[in-house]
């Protein structure tokens, strides 16, 4: 397992440095303008010189490899930067979103692969059967369905039509203190959306799987000598049938992440999506850079977690093969 993690740990040096400098390359080809967008309206009016003069300030007039080797050497000692956009610290802009963010994303993630695994159980169980179809349907729906319009769908029938639960933000409107009930009443319909739309892979996956395990011979021979149908479901086919799952864990973090910011975005939850979007449309060079890091680490080691999980579950599958 070390050795792996190792290894993995090594693959991911030259993969982070490549993704960074990407970014910057893209930045750099943008038609649009850090400095105008740093200025504001005060760019409008100003003088080229001034424009010059804070353009070498925030150190774009540098060619693209200075900006990021520059970036790069600095965040390697703690310092990603300042954020032209947010006018701070990259730091404190990523350390005041992102436990928001892993909030909504570990709550959904959760939901998704719960939900999902036990709807999976049920619908193998009893292929062909009436839940196995409806499910099935809905999930293929799902699938096609938009993170974005599920989340205006939510809104407009559990917040407007029947205003049993907040549409948006973090808290109530005159609150004035974070408090632990608000926060969980205004988490849940977020968290519902964005588990909805990444359960359907997981419900596919066990359901396949455990239908797929219950024809196995293994499973058989348990049912021949006398086992009750819930030991051999959940003894026997639901282990074997969890196996290719484990492995989608990994693949699902990236469109976790961009479901996270599309669901952030329509609830005003307050994660780091709008610092991703302005860093974006500004140009801001060092907080699209470690935002990017970010995600790509959390890619990375989404895939780790699979391979570990699947180890685990499978002593047959050797950590250091």
């Amino acid at each position: 397992m070390a050795r792996m993690a190792g290894r993995r740990a090594l693959f991911a040096v030259p993969v982070l440095l490549v993704v960074t400098f990407a970014v910057f390359a893209v930045a750099a080809a943008s038609p649009f303008d850090p400095v105008k967008a740093y200025a504001g309206t005060a760019g409008l009016t100003a003088s080229q010189e001034n424009l010059d003069q804070l353009r070498a300030n925030l150190g774009v007039d540098q060619p693209l490899v200075s900006r990021w080797w520059n970036w790069l050497t600095s965040a390697l000692t703690g310092d990603l930067g300042d954020s032209g956009v947010m006018r701070q610290p990259v730091a404190d802009v990523i350390g005041e979103r992102i436990g928001w963010s892993a909030l909504l994303a570990a709550t959904a993630f959760t939901v998704a692969i719960l939900l999902g695994t036990a709807l999976g159980v049920l619908a193998a169980r009893r292929r062909g059967g009436w839940l196995d179809r409806c499910v099935s349907s809905a999930a293929y729906t799902l699938e096609a369905a938009p993170a974005f319009w599920l989340g205006l769908l939510a809104i407009w029938f559990f917040a407007l039509e029947l205003d049993v639960l907040p549409a948006g933000g973090l808290t109530d409107t005159a609150s004035e203190t974070v408090t632990f009930g608000q926060v969980a009443s205004h988490l849940v319909l977020p968290a519902l959306v964005l588990g909805v739309s990444q359960l359907p892979w997981f419900f596919l996956y066990v359901r396949q799987g455990v239908a797929d395990a219950l024809d196995e011979d293994p499973v058989r021979g348990a049912r021949a000598r006398g086992l009750d149908d819930r030991t051999v479901l959940l003894g026997h086919a639901l282990r074997s049938g969890m196996l290719p799952m484990l492995t989608l864990i990994g693949s699902r973090v990236p469109e976790l992440i961009t479901g996270a910011l599309l669901v952030e975005s329509v609830f005003s939850w307050p994660g780091i999506a709008a610092a991703t979007v302005q860093a974006a449309t500004s140009v801001d060079f060092p907080l699209l850079a470690a935002l990017t890091v970010l995600a790509t680490a959390a890619v990375l080691l989404g895939n780790l977690l699979s391979d570990l999980l699947y180890g685990l579950a499978d002593p047959r599958v050797g950590f250091d093969g």
